[in-house]
């Protein structure tokens, strides 16, 4: 019903003579085609009949697509904002960053979440520490030089140390932001489960006035395997700095408590206190605050001035408007107004004087902020009570998560009273509406008690989808900041994606059905195996030893030795991979490569005009026998025929005289006829080369 075909396009008399030809298949009895056979008339009727449910049978909705694919686990995933790091430049004193602070870049607009402040600080040295010997690494804190480095050497080991010296450090409690970008030559399979590392484990650590004290720590890196952040909370507490720093400065280290990489940890830059940006751009918000007497918020949106208080005045009650104050006012729903120096707004509640003010209830009080453009825009319509009635919004691309809109309706004590509602809220008397974020709508789906109500928006902010996935090493502009001030991304821009379509979900459906989720041929065993998490792997072959019941798979690692082997590591978590995947009675055994050099002997004749004839002879044979760099998998047999036909193509060759292949390794690789047949677990590789060359008279 997914891809059914459309029937409606058919008319009564292409459907009859269909069902006409059709007969012969099905009895060589019936001979009688005319329309006075009474089995022709029965037929004409239930042609007839379908010809006119064929409509009905053809309205298979998009809504009834949906509910089918969410029966199969599938719904559309929603649309998500890019998230950016951004690290500042030319910082020498403390800035004051707003919520919705705009950073530019192109005609992409990038916004925080929260007002923070941005100090002074910054990284001044990077030290790896390893048998009590010093490396100074301070070079990765260089943009423009690009030289990785071995951060524990060249066999990390338990006990090795990455310190990082800083002329400062934010106050107890604060969480610290770095990006590690790492020299990452291999395609290494994703980090699944946060936390569970099968490589290595590793203790952050900052030197505080007692000593080194351990610290929160999220690592997206895997212990410095893939470039990702690493987001540090300073613990309580304060900092001072380490004289058994080279350059005694505060000092966050990194300590291996276990270390067995399958690759050597190796960094091409570290970037420190970075902070977050989204890609969207905010033209309504609503901020809400728990406190009562005053509240404070620094925010960009509200400096265009276009802003609105709601105070809740009784537990579980809807919000009431409160204006402000400019003197003399007598009893009412008021509040003073002050802006400071530094833009941050104040709003304060006097209950005493007004008989009015916010209770002390959760979420007490809303600050609703909005743009010139919006405020033009923000009243919405009426609730007329209808099915599906559809409102249309101010624009598309909408961000699903923050969005909502204001109700306004009467009151029992027949003042206006206000709600917030965001979409997909059901309750009995709930406002029950759908939002099309790409469309740029919403669908009322139960008006509950909001019959009449008017709407308006409360929060709505546009995101330009996968646009957000910036490259690395951008130049931010940030709005209404010091012009010394720059900013750039020292990685890439990510999670940014409209909400699925009907369409991409389907799609999605149906590449689901060609996953293996139990293995059966050997492809599905391969495929698996590839995906194994954390692990970087290059070749796979499966087979079946049918005596014993027993699927063998040969697995090569993509690390960087020349001829890797496969470490217990490997093993179990490629069998933790497959164990739940398996046929209940089969068994497995993951089995290492084995490599297995070829000599090759030759006489060939060579054009005398080319002077480097036999060393692109020898590179062509080299390039031809390398299973371990190449697509060559294992078993894969090494046809004679091929590096013959590859030798003579060359344009220095006059033409073969003499041509041979031999496995150093019969155990591993038999000579069939003149062909080289490798073991299911082999990868050959050249051995000796002895040509004799010369020039043909």
């Amino acid at each position: 019903m997914l891809n059914s075909r459309n029937l409606s396009d058919k008319t009564y008399e292409e459907l009859m003579a269909e069902a006409l030809l059709s007969i012969p298949l099905y009895s060589d009895e019936w001979t009688n085609f005319n329309p006075s056979d009474p089995g022709v008339t029965i037929l004409e009727n239930l042609t007839a009949f379908q010809t006119l449910q064929q409509n009905y049978i053809d309205r298979v909705t998009p809504q009834i697509q949906q509910k089918l694919l969410k029966l199969a686990g599938f719904q559309a995933e929603k649309g998500r904002c890019a998230r950016v790091l951004l690290a500042a430049e030319n910082l020498t004193e403390p800035v004051k960053i707003p919520a919705n602070q705009k950073f530019m870049v192109g005609d992409l607009c990038f916004e925080t979440n929260r007002s923070l402040e941005l100090m002074p600080y910054h990284v001044t040295g990077v030290w790896g520490v390893r048998d009590d010997r010093w490396h100074d690494c301070s070079y990765l804190l260089d943009r423009e030089v690009h030289v990785p480095a071995y951060i524990c050497g060249e066999k990390p080991g338990r006990g090795d140390s990455l310190w990082f010296t800083m002329d400062g450090l934010p106050a107890p409690g604060e969480e610290l932001i770095f990006h590690m970008t790492v020299a990452d030559r291999y395609n290494r399979n994703p980090f699944m489960e946060k936390g569970n590392n099968t490589f290595a484990d590793m203790k952050w650590e900052c030197f505080t006035q007692d000593g080194f004290v351990e610290m929160r720590v999220k690592d997206y890196t895997g212990c410095f395997l893939i470039s990702g952040e690493v987001r540090l909370r300073l613990p309580d507490s304060p900092a001072i700095p380490c004289e058994q720093a080279p350059d005694h400065g505060y000092v966050i280290r990194a300590t291996l408590e276990r270390a067995d990489y399958d690759v050597r940890p190796k960094l091409m830059h570290i970037t420190g206190f970075l902070l977050e940006a989204w890609q969207k751009e905010t033209k309504a918000a609503c901020y809400t605050f728990n406190k009562i007497s005053s509240v404070s918020l620094l925010s960009d949106l509200l400096e265009e001035g276009y802003i609105t208080l709601f105070c809740k005045e009784e537990k579980g009650s809807s919000y009431k408007r409160y204006l402000p104050a400019y003197g003399g006012e007598g009893k009412g729903r008021f509040y003073r107004e002050a802006k400071e120096e530094d833009n941050t707004h104040t709003w304060q509640f006097d209950k005493k004087a007004y008989g009015y003010g916010p209770e002390k209830v959760k979420n007490a009080v809303k600050v609703a902020a909005y743009t010139e453009e919006m405020m033009r825009q923000y009243y919405l319509g009426t609730v007329l009570g209808n099915d599906s009635q559809t409102i249309d919004l101010p624009s598309e691309h909408i961000v699903a998560d923050s969005f909502c809109i204001i109700a306004r309706r009467t009151g029992a004590d027949g003042e206006d009273i206000y709600d917030f509602v965001r979409p997909s809220r059901r309750g009995p008397e709930d406002l029950t509406y759908y939002l099309y974020e790409n469309e740029g709508k919403i669908v009322i789906e139960d008006a509950g008690g909001f019959i009449g109500a008017d709407l308006y928006i409360g929060t709505l902010s546009v995101t330009g989808g996968k646009a957000g996935n910036i490259r690395a090493g951008n130049r931010f502009t940030g709005i209404g900041l010091p012009a010394y001030l720059q900013f750039y991304n020292p990685a890439e821009g990510t999670g940014g994606a409209f909400r699925e379509t009907l369409e991409e979900v389907k799609k999605r459906f149906l590449q689901d059905l060609k996953r293996p989720y139990t293995a059966v041929t050997a492809a599905d065993y391969e495929k698996l195996v590839m995906e194994t998490p954390e692990l970087c792997i290059h070749k796979v072959k499966a087979w079946m030893n049918q005596n014993r019941n027993m699927v063998r798979i040969a697995v090569k690692p993509g690390t960087d030795e020349e001829f890797p082997g496969l470490s217990d590591a490997y093993k179990t978590a490629i069998e933790k991979q497959l164990e739940d995947k398996r046929l209940l009675t089969t068994k497995i055994q993951i089995v290492p490569p084995v490599y297995t050099p070829v000599d090759v002997h030759g006489t060939i004749y060579v054009k005398r005009q080319y002077e480097n004839s036999r060393e692109l002879i020898e590179e062509t044979i080299r390039k031809n026998i390398d299973y371990i760099h190449s697509d060559r998998n294992f078993g894969e047999v090494l046809k004679f025929e091929q590096i013959f036909h590859e030798i003579e193509s060359l344009d220095c060759v006059e033409f073969i005289y003499e041509l041979s292949l031999l496995p150093q390794n019969p155990g591993q690789a038999r000579l069939v006829e003149a062909d080289i047949v490798p073991a299911e677990n082999c990868l050959c590789y050249s051995g000796n080369i002895v040509l004799e060359t010369g020039s043909y008279h």
